[in-house]
């Protein structure tokens, strides 16, 4: 499952969602990705107030502050399928 993060430095709800995504790879096959939006004026835009955003295999599942049990849930309905 390819799970991309957008952040940006210095954000500590983003360390912490860090954290959440890392934590959860011990269980569920993750392909981990993380994109500064302030490298591309496209992800500023659309972002821009609220990251951390967790994307999994294309769809926006969270953002702001990330709950383990929610993207925990995600996952779980996606290895179902």
């Amino acid at each position: 499952m390819q799970v991309t993060m957008y952040s940006k430095e210095n954000c500590s709800l983003c360390t912490k969602a860090k954290i959440v995504i890392e934590e959860l790879s011990e269980d569920y096959p993750i392909d981990f990705q993380e994109i500064d939006i302030y490298k591309d004026d496209q992800l500023l835009e659309k972002y821009q107030i609220m990251i951390p955003v967790i994307e999994i295999d294309g769809n926006e599942v969270e953002y702001g502050i990330i709950h383990k049990e929610t993207i925990q849930e995600y996952l779980n309905h996606l290895m179902k399928k």
